[in-house]
Formats: C-alpha cells, structure tokens, sequence
C-alpha cells in the first residue's frame, strides 16, 4: 500500500515518530527545541503533545523543520494562540509524506481522531445527519443516517439538524413515495402499511408497482436531490402521458399528482443563475471567540438549501487559516463537491486543496473568490447569513446557561447543597436476566453532558441478576480509578482521563436501595462527606437521600427535575445501548462458535467481511471461502449451519 491509501491507513492508527534528541537540555522548551532541529526537511505532519501525552495541535508542513521553528522563535509569541500552544508543548512527534497532498490528507484524518483544542475543528462534526438512500437494495429504502459507509447507497449532506432533514424528506415523500420499513419486499403482502393508505408509499409490498416503476420513482428522487428539477419534471410529464395513453388512468394520475407536489417544491426554490450549474457558497463571522460557517448549495443554478456550522479552535487564528480548515474538515465528510466553491478571500492552501477536491470528485473543481457581480452579492448573503445566525445562536447560548444556572441553584436549595453542584455524576445499570451486565457513567458539568468524560463499565464480578451488587462494583471501580489518578498526579503525570475530578453530585437511577449501595461505597473511599449523593426513581419521580425516610417531591415540569430526568434518561441510554451492543455479539458468536471448523479467529474475519449475521447468512458458499482464513469444507459447514 502506498501513497494516500498508505497515509489514510496511518491515520487510523497513527505510529508517529518520535523525534530523539542526543542533546541534554536543561528545560522543556530546549528539550523541544532540540526535537525540532532533529526534524527532517521533508512535507508531512507534526504532532504537539503536552506533559501528559495529550495531542494538543496537529499540522501539516511542506518542510517539517522549518514550519516546527517557526513556533519556536520569540516573534511568533506574539499570537496568542502560539504562545499558548508553546506554553503546553513538551513532545513532538512526526510522519513524514510523499508530498504536501498526502500530508493533508493525514492532517485532516489526525484532526478527525484526536480533535486537538488548539486546532480550528467542527463542533459536533461526528454527529451530522445525512440522507441516505439504499441503491443497493432491490426498493431502495430512504433513511436518516449519522455515518457513511461505502454499502453502495446515495448520501446527501451533511446537515445541520435532524429537524431540518425530516422536515425535508416529509415534503419530498409527497413527491417521491419512497419507502422506510425495513420488510422484506416480496409483492406478495396480503396487506400494505398505513403509509400507502394516505400516499405516502408506492407500496411495492403488495405488488401495487413494480421494481422497474419503484426504482425510476427512486431515480427521480435521486435527481431531484442533486438539483436536477427540470429533468425530473420534464420525465413525470413524459410517464403519465404514456400512462394515460394506455389508459392507465389510475397511474396516469398518481403521477400527475406526484408531478403537481414536484412543481410546488420547485416554485419554492429560488433561481439563482439561469446559466446553471453547481456551486457552493461559503462564508463565516466570528467575534468573542465563536464562529459561525454558512453555506449555500446551489445545484443547477438553483438555491436548494443553506446550512450553518460552528466552529470550535478559532479564537486568534487567522481568517485565512480558519476557512482552510473548515474546508478541509467540511469537505472530507461532505457526500457531494461541486464544480466551484465561492469564498470571500484567498487562502494559501487553494492549490492543494483544489488537487484533493478534483481527486474526491473525480473532475475539476474551482475555489474561486470573486470580487464583484453576482457571485459576490452570493458570498456576501453568506456572510450577513453567518453573522445573523452567530447573533442569534449567542443568544440562545446565553439565554441556556442563564436556565442551566439557575436550575442548578434550584437544585441546591431544594436538597440543601453547599453550593450549586457544577459536576454531577450519573450511574445506571443495564442487564437482561443476568447476562451481558453493563453499567455507565455520563457527566454534566454546568447543567450539559459532557461526553467526552462518559464511561462504560462491563460489570464481571456478579452472576446473576443483581442490580445492586452491578451498582456497587461500578461505582468501586469509578473510585479506584479516582485513588489511582490523584496518586499518580503527586508523582506529576497528568489525569488525561479525568478520573481525578470527583462529582460535586452523584445520582443514580433507582431508589433507597441504590442510594444505600452508593452511599457505602462512598464510605469506603472516605468520600461520604464529600460527594452528596441521591437516586431518582422512575415510578413517581421522587428523589431519595440517604438516612432519610420520606423522599423529597420536586414540582413537575421544574428546572431541578427535568435536569435530573435528563441525567438519569441520558444514564439509561448509554448503558442499554451498551448492552444491547454486548448481546447483539454474544447472540452472533454463539451461533458462529457452534459450527464445527470456526473459531475466534475466524468468527472475526467473518464479521470483518460481512458485518453481520444475516450478511453471512445470505452470502453463497464461493463468498464465504473467498474470506481470508475460511477454507471450502469451513465455508460448506457454515452455509449449513446457518
């Protein structure tokens, strides 16, 4: 493997290099400065790490050695954002490239992994919506996915919110009646879902279409999407006459019907060009350390939609630097690159980043900043666009932490608190009959989950079903963790997990009994005194307190209870899904595990090459031996058993 695919392969489980140094320094600063001559004059990316092995920053560079100096020198402190990088720095690291194309690439896949705090990145980026498609399938289905796959489907976005994608697809099914369920689609169903009832499906599940109509309804929707409006409507025109000339009349009207909702989404969109063809116009504000990107996609000359992104990191970095970063993370996820980008300035990278979107999408693409006419009104709509939503967002930001604040003194005063509790720890156990027990651990600081901090635990030493001992080797081991991380911190190692931090409020889900447990293991660790702890139980809502008999009531709908149900629901979600993950892979391996000839290790390179049961299942005899490690009579034995 080389190359690209090389470098993408590295990034997933980057060994950088370490940069050796034979000089004895007498301080941190000469001791990277002394790794920094060490670099070699070749392109690839530099890795800044602090006292605790923490990935602070992530960079490209054309010359290593040069670029990492640069930091070094007294004149570049002047940045702010340089002086506090320098200030963290007490490691480097390094992979060398075979040009500044395969750097980049590595850069934008190290940023994705480690999400350094000192580089600008995409707030949330692993959480966008995207509109998925299933060509693959017979009747493609129309789902809302937060991954994508290379499984053959169709993906448009990414969005911004899950509201704006529903609210999308529910006025295109009027158009397109596409398919959700999952049944398998025999035509043969003696009954259709309510979806087809009220015309919101073709239903092919009753034969009421064939695969060949099901499919160019699909095709149009796919057009549709991609902006090619007049071609859509100029085929549904083209369908019912022919419907209606083999007197088809029932077809023939189900089409106009379709082709009057596809005019009225067209007349609503609004004509940007009459020349055509496709555009994305970018554009960003900021001010107090925020900033907002808004884009405006513009397929066949017309404005299809617009969405907005935050940005986090951009505090003290250069505009120049930060449209380049959100290009490069933006378009790394994004399921379509068209054939311009407007932007409101010139970045230095245009080049490269030009060389890696022709290369992402198989043809020419333009960054190109305009400096008057229309296309310069576009990008300066983007930018008015991006400073009203940023207004607006602060808004909204500020409006919550006034909420946030206030429900956490609510819930001071209502269980008698020292003072508002910043952190709070919750606990929940999940387990069906005994088997596959999991707890979790989710963490709010200021009244908002904090989910780089939540944790899972497989709880190993209980059989059986017993919530109670679960809850109490959880929260042992959460405790441990915690002697072991502020003793490791006397020695000076930094608590990179966050173990060392105690909760200013534990809550668990349940009653007197889990609040009994969970104030014992505070007694164990000396804790008692210091952490607060109650259970929320589900039945009445009520909260218990250890050593009290009545429990306290707090009014429905208040701020102090709905913040507490977030925790506990946000608790019960983590751990089951956990669990239904761990039962889910015992159900698969059990089954694999019973075939004579198949074991762990090709039970794994199995479900690497299907992913799944039913995948595996499904595939033929010559399919499963073509699996590396899986011979013919293996293969045989598996189609049998399954």
């Amino acid at each position: 493997m080389e190359g690209p695919e090389y470098l993408q392969a590295q990034a997933e489980a980057p060994r950088a290099v370490t940069v050796a140094s034979k000089v004895t320094v007498t301080s941190t600063l000469e001791y990277v400065q002394a790794q920094a001559e060490a670099l070699p004059h070749k392109p690839g990316v530099y890795i800044m790490r602090n006292a605790g092995g923490e990935v602070i920053y992530v960079g490209k560079a054309v010359d290593l050695r040069s670029r990492v100096r640069s930091y070094l020198q007294p004149s570049a402190w002047e940045n702010p954002k340089v002086r506090a990088i320098v200030a963290e720095l007490a490691d480097l690291q390094f992979i060398v490239a075979d040009s500044e194309l395969e750097a980049l690439i590595l850069e934008a896949n190290l940023i994705k992994e480690h999400r350094p705090r000192y580089n600008v990145r995409l707030k949330d980026d692993k959480w966008y919506p995207y509109i998925k498609i299933t060509l693959d399938e017979p009747f493609p289905r129309v789902l809302i996915t937060r991954r994508m796959e290379r499984d053959g489907s169709r993906y448009f976005g990414p969005f911004t919110s899950s509201a704006s994608v529903r609210q999308t697809l529910d006025l295109l099914r009027k158009s397109f009646p596409y398919l959700s369920c999952s049944r398998e689609i025999t035509g043969r169903d003696t009954r259709a879902c309510l979806y087809y009832e009220i015309k919101l499906c073709l239903g092919p599940c009753i034969g009421a279409v064939t695969q060949e109509e099901y499919r160019a309804m699909i095709k149009g929707l796919v057009r549709f999407l991609e902006g090619h409006s007049n071609e859509v409507i100029a085929d549904l025109e083209a369908r019912m006459r022919e419907a209606a000339e083999r007197l088809e009349f029932e077809r023939a009207a189900s089409l106009r019907d379709q082709l009057q909702a596809v005019r009225h989404v067209v007349s609503q969109q609004k004509i940007i060009s009459p020349v055509g063809g496709d555009q994305d116009v970018i554009a960003f504000a900021r001010g107090n350390g925020d900033a907002c990107v808004q884009v405006f996609f513009i397929r066949g000359g017309k404005l299809l939609g617009q969405e907005y992104f935050i940005l986090e990191g951009a505090k003290d970095e250069d505009e120049r630097e930060v449209m380049a970063a959100f290009l490069k993370q933006f378009y790394d996820e994004a399921a379509y690159v068209p054939e311009e980008i407007l932007l409101p300035e010139q970045i230095e990278e245009s080049l490269i980043i030009e060389q890696w979107l022709r290369s992402k999408r198989g043809a020419k693409v333009t960054l190109h900043v305009p400096r008057r006419g229309q296309k310069r009104e576009l990008v300066n709509m983007a930018a008015e666009n991006a400073a009203e939503m940023l207004a607006a967002l602060r808004a909204q930001w500020q409006a919550d932490a006034h909420k946030h604040e206030q429900a956490l003194t609510e819930l001071r005063d209502a269980l008698q608190l020292a003072a508002p509790p910043v952190r709070i720890e919750c606990y929940d156990v999940s387990t069906t009959q005994g088997a596959e027990t999991v707890g979790s651990m989710v963490v709010f600081v200021h009244a908002v989950p904090r989910k780089s901090e939540y944790r899972r635990f497989v709880v190993r030493d209980v059989e059986g079903q017993d919530d109670y001992a679960a809850l109490r080797e959880v929260l042992r081991r959460r405790f441990r963790r915690w002697q072991t991380a502020t003793s490791e911190e006397l020695l000076g190692v930094r608590d990179i997990k966050g173990w060392a931090k105690l909760p200013d409020l534990l809550v668990v889900d349940g009653g007197r009994g889990q609040v009994g447990v969970a104030y014992e293991v505070l007694q164990e660790f000396d804790l008692q005194g210091r952490i607060p702890v109650i259970g929320l139980a589900k039945q009445q809502e009520e909260v218990f307190l250890p050593g009290r008999t009545a429990p306290i009531v707090l009014p429905r709908g208040s701020q102090p209870l709905l913040l507490l149900q977030h925790l506990r629901d946000e608790a019960h979600r983590f751990a089951i899904t956990h669990h239904r993950t761990r039962r889910r892979r015992a159900g698969v391996a059990s089954q694999l595990d019973s075939i004579p000839g198949v074991g762990p290790a090709r039970r794994a390179a199995l479900l690497r090459a299907f992913g799944s049961i039913e995948a595996i299942r499904a595939a033929s005899v010559e399919q499963l031996a073509a699996v590396p490690g899986i011979p013919l009579g293996v293969a045989r034995a598996i189609k049998e058993n399954l």
